[in-house]
């Protein structure tokens, strides 16, 4: 660890004890986080400034629709459909995938 890493851990250490940190605003509830997790670490800052903008690259819609689909695939058990949204998936991976060479 570096100096200034055990630096800032002792005041956060202290601030805790002190409790400095209760009774923050939003305390107690969930954080509102960008769900950037299917974006690779190296592109996130830059879809993020495109997003901020209005823009939002094919790629990046393509793999949050993919996240929305598999997290839906859990609860359909018509295998029709099921095989559809899997189809959907191939798909847009393979768009995402295109967006991604070009």
């Amino acid at each position: 660890m570096h100096v200034f890493d055990l630096i800032a851990e002792a005041r956060i250490g202290e601030a805790l004890r002190n409790g400095e940190f209760d009774n923050l605003p939003g305390a107690g509830r969930p954080l509102e986080l960008d769900d950037d997790a299917l974006v690779p670490a190296e592109s996130r800052a830059a879809y993020r400034l495109l997003r901020n903008a209005g823009l939002v690259p094919r790629e990046l819609e393509a793999l949050r629709e993919i996240g929305s689909i598999e997290r839906a695939l859990g609860s359909v058990r018509d295998p029709t459909q099921r095989r559809q949204l899997v189809a959907r998936i191939r798909l847009l991976r393979l768009s995402a995938r295109l967006a991604r060479k070009r």
